[in-house]
């Protein structure tokens, strides 16, 4: 029996109730399926590996280099999105499948964790926070070229003098909290073994 994603599941959750009120003949079946053993639902190669659960996995190597140490940061941030917002699974998750709706109940869910997490531990603010989208702008010459990225129909040296189609963002202030010692930043989430 094929396994179903995180995604499919969350989507059945959603929509089971409303349909085993509407359907005797799914509510009998869900019934049914509920009372039978667990071993008749699971798949037929379940038997355990020979050398043990992980056999068979890479080992990580330690995190040695200074640049490696230094992505530790984005790694943390990108297991907090994932721990709030499940947005690894939302990413790599083949979408095809679903219908529109379907990934629009979904990717409102990722929103909500995702934007908590944003909210929570970061300080976000717009580039240019005095200037709406839609104003007109002008970029003096030594202009800041991080900050302002010139697109369109760019000749000559500035001054540029356009319209702000986006106000960018900036991080203001990071409040990651404090990883402990032995920590792999690299696990962005552990697997999940359920025990019945």
């Amino acid at each position: 029996m094929e396994q179903i994603g995180f995604w499919a599941r969350l989507w059945l959750a959603f929509i089971l109730p409303w349909r085993v009120l509407a359907s005797r003949a799914l509510a009998t079946r869900i019934a049914h399926a509920m009372r039978a053993p667990a071993e008749a639902l699971e798949p037929a190669s379940t038997a355990e590996p020979e050398h043990g659960p992980e056999a068979g996995l890479p080992e990580l190597e330690p995190l040695g280099s200074e640049s490696e140490r230094d992505q530790t940061t984005a790694l943390q941030l990108l297991a907090i999105l994932q721990r709030e917002g499940r947005l690894i699974d939302f990413l790599q998750d083949d979408v095809t499948a679903y219908s529109d709706a379907d990934i629009g109940a979904a990717a409102r869910v990722v929103h909500q964790g995702c934007r908590r997490s944003l909210q929570e531990y970061l300080e976000i603010e717009p580039v240019r926070a005095t200037d709406r989208e839609g104003d007109v702008v002008t970029l003096e010459p030594g202009f800041d070229s991080a900050r302002n990225r010139v697109t369109g129909n760019v000749l000559g040296d500035p001054p540029y003098r356009g319209t702000l189609a986006h106000h960018g963002w900036q991080v203001k202030r990071i409040r990651l909290p404090e990883l402990v010692p032995g920590h792999d930043a690299r696990i962005l989430a552990p697997a999940e073994v359920e025990i019945s």
